[in-house]
């Protein structure tokens, strides 16, 4: 059987020219497995380290469907939720939105804490078509009324295993029950400790499992990241960073 390519896809124009422009070639294994199937509408269940390609893997096909079946935005809310655990991530996330789909004219707005929340509540009042979005500033803008979700179409919980490491499961139970029972629903994570699995079981419809987590590997991350520690006084940060980034 021959290698799979991006082009089998058949994404629509503009999104396979942003594919082209990556220089996007051949699938990874959490892409070949999961696009066919976020295409069609199923839920995901998907375990991949970091650095195998997850967000391509639901951004894409998910950039497909928005624009392959287009309605306005409601006011206040979106079609797509993807829930990230950092501020960090959420922007890496949202620039690969922003990269795919520049053409797609949809708007996208990513919500996070650290930042003055008047611009995210101005940019949320007409409604966008993808927001990324920290589980804090997500449910503060909420509880204000500034963002409703019963108009989304899909729900995205990337990263699940740090959410719980970190303290969040909380908050992504109360933004759950906040979500339209009919909905689309993709999940991931690099490890299924047993409150993530209740969580995903409780999340998910007849999901599609993938998992490409090497059998051998416990680790979160990838063999080809190379990861150090460094320990340095408070007040150097700064300096060993600037040092690093030369």
């Amino acid at each position: 059987m021959s290698e799979k390519s991006f082009e089998d896809f058949r994404f629509v124009r503009p999104l396979q020219k942003a594919i082209n422009r990556e220089q996007y070639r051949t699938p990874t294994p959490i892409q070949a497995a999961a696009i066919p199937r976020i295409l069609q509408g199923r839920d995901i269940l998907g375990v991949a380290q970091t650095g195998t390609g997850k967000t391509a893997a639901f951004a894409l096909p998910l950039l497909h469907n928005l624009a392959k079946n287009r309605k306005p935005s409601r006011a206040k809310s979106c079609r797509v939720l993807v829930l990230s655990p950092t501020r960090e991530l959420a922007s890496q996330i949202a620039e690969r939105f922003s990269a795919y789909g520049r053409a797609l004219n949809q708007r996208q707005m990513t919500v996070y804490g650290g930042v003055s929340e008047n611009p995210q509540i101005k940019a949320m009042k007409k409604g966008v078509h993808v927001l990324v979005a920290t589980p804090g500033r997500l449910l503060d803008l909420m509880n204000q009324g500034h963002i409703d979700l019963s108009g989304l179409d899909v729900f995205v919980l990337d990263e699940a295993d740090r959410m719980l490491d970190m303290g969040f499961l909380p908050d992504i139970k109360k933004v759950i029950a906040k979500l339209p029972e009919k909905r689309q629903s993709l999940f991931f994570s690099a490890t299924m400790p047993n409150p993530i699995v209740e969580l995903a079981d409780g999340l998910l419809h007849k999901p599609v499992k993938i998992d490409v987590t090497p059998a051998e590997s416990a680790s979160s991350v990838i063999d080809t990241i190379e990861q150090r520690v460094l320990f340095v006084e408070h007040s150097k940060k700064r300096q060993l960073l600037s040092h690093l980034l030369k």
